[in-house]
C-alpha cells in the first residue's frame, strides 16, 4: 500500500520519511519527491507500506501530525493519471 505524504517541510529527506512512519508501521520505501530543474523538494512525497493493513493506523497517526514545524497530510496515495504530466503543448 502506498501512501502519500503532503506537507512535508523542504529539509524532509528521504530517510527522515522513512524513520517518521518506520517508528509505527512497517515501511518497505519512502521517497521525497524532487523537483527536477531545481533539485529541491517539492513538499510531498510517497510511503509504501510493508503490510497494507497498516494503512489506517498510519493515516490516522501521522495525519494532522507535526514534523519540522509542519501539519503532514496523510492518505492513501492515487494512481498516477496517464497523459502529459500536466504540460501544455
Amino acid at each position: 500500500m502506498k501512501l502519500y505524504v503532503g506537507n512535508l517541510a523542504y529539509s524532509v529527506t528521504d530517510r527522515e520519511l522513512h524513520d517518521i512512519f518506520a517508528a509505527r508501521v512497517g515501511v518497505e520505501k519512502a521517497e521525497v519527491v524532487i523537483d527536477r530543474s531545481t533539485g529541491r523538494s517539492k513538499g510531498f512525497g510517497f510511503v509504501e507500506l510493508t503490510v497494507a493493513e497498516d494503512a489506517d493506523a498510519a493515516i490516522e497517526e501521522f495525519d494532522g501530525k507535526e514534523v519540522s514545524g509542519r501539519e503532514l497530510r496523510v492518505q492513501v496515495a492515487k494512481p498516477k493519471k496517464n497523459g502529459n504530466g500536466g504540460r501544455l503543448y
